[in-house]
């Protein structure tokens, strides 16, 4: 069975971006496993990972494609977070979201995926923008 860890963050754009990267892979469906992880920076109404919109949505959209998904959650540096999930977990791939950036920004990830491409010790794939 194939393993990935996918970052997913407030984003529900990004968080369907990076389902449908998912779902895309060769073999994905009932061969494939995704842990969705959401670190929160910051929590003022106390949600829980499932509540949040974009992991909602990236779980039904994987669902929905006969992907077993299961979803954690942790505070701190979400690249961190990310990694060591990854690593705890023994993914065979991590999924992060790409920004859209302006011409000259555009050799630059964001802060979070960057910081995951440039430390992980296994693949990364970056999503793009949905079509939607």
């Amino acid at each position: 069975m194939y393993h990935a860890v996918m970052g997913v963050d407030d984003n529900e754009e990004r968080a369907i971006a990076c389902a449908q990267a998912v779902a895309d892979l060769p073999g994905a469906g009932s061969d494939a496993r995704v842990t969705i992880i959401h670190s929160f920076t910051d929590n003022p109404t106390g949600a829980s990972a499932p509540q949040i919109g974009s992991v909602r949505e990236a779980t039904e959209y994987l669902e929905g494609e006969g992907v077993e998904v299961t979803v954690t959650e942790s505070s701190g540096d979400p690249a961190e977070q990310i990694l060591d999930v990854a690593e705890s977990e023994d993914a065979n791939l991590i999924v992060v979201a790409g920004r859209k950036r302006s011409p000259t920004g555009k050799a630059l990830f964001g802060s979070v995926t960057q910081s995951v491409i440039l430390n992980a010790d296994r693949p990364v794939m970056v999503a793009g923008d949905t079509d939607d």
